[in-house]
């Protein structure tokens, strides 16, 4: 004989119990408990559910919501890992950072600086300023350099003898390779206005050069101090990230 089974079943009593207010469009576990008691209820008496079946449903269930559970766990630390980030990014603000880029910042006070990243040796390693409008206003010849990071720097002189005024100007990095001559990276220092933090994750605001994304600094240093134009750089007491070459004499 077949006995019917108890509708009276409360979920509560095993610990299942769901908060008052549920969200219409969500299956919660109360729910999915009724769903399975009224489809035992109505199961063919003569083909009934097997346990395992049951369970594996149940089983089911329980993998949905614990997988959501662990997006939520994860979105909250992905959010506690950006601000923990943005805290240590704020940190650079007033500090100078180097990173790859084919523009710099001469400043009133202080001579642009940066370098070349070389990868090989060379017998001749030069760097072109330009203007804005494209054109070569000083070549600073470096001279011979192994493999590795060449610094220099320029405090506004041009060939015309002519000082340059302050402001952003590009770059253009060479070297001979043994052959013909070759084009290379240029890096340069500059100082960190602000902090952005965004979508795409953090930005520097650089002074004169704008936003970068932070994962473009190749190198944090110090707080800068003004250097006058015709002190050379100390490479080991330099307040740059660089160290520099005076190209100026």
């Amino acid at each position: 004989m077949i006995t019917g089974i108890d509708s009276s079943f409360d979920p509560a009593a095993f610990g299942l119990a769901v908060p008052d207010e549920v969200d219409s469009q969500e299956l919660g576990q109360e729910e999915f408990l009724q769903l399975m008691l009224t489809q035992l209820e109505n199961q063919d008496p003569f083909k009934p559910m097997e346990s395992g079946e049951f369970l594996g449903q149940l089983a089911q269930f329980g993998t949905v919501t614990g997988l959501g559970e662990l997006q939520q766990s994860f979105e909250s630390l992905s959010g506690s890992l950006i601000s923990d980030q943005a805290l240590q990014a704020a940190s650079l603000v007033g500090r100078s950072v180097t990173i790859e880029s084919g523009e710099g910042l001469l400043k009133t006070d202080s001579p642009l600086t940066g370098a070349v990243e070389l990868p090989t040796s060379s017998p001749s390693v030069s760097v072109q300023v330009l203007d804005a409008a494209g054109q070569i206003i000083r070549q600073l010849e470096l001279g011979s350099h192994p493999e590795g990071i060449v610094g220099f720097r320029w405090g506004g002189e041009t060939d015309t003898g002519i000082p340059a005024p302050p402001g952003r100007y590009f770059l253009s990095a060479q070297y001979f390779n043994g052959q013909e001559m070759q084009s290379a990276s240029t890096l340069i220092n500059a100082s960190v206005e602000s902090v952005t933090v965004g979508a795409g994750g953090l930005a520097i605001n650089l002074e004169g050069l704008g936003v970068v994304p932070f994962d473009t600094v190749r190198e944090i240093g110090r707080t800068p101090t003004p250097i006058s134009l015709e002190t050379p750089l100390d490479p080991e007491n330099s307040t740059d990230s660089v160290n520099s070459v005076d190209t100026e004499n």
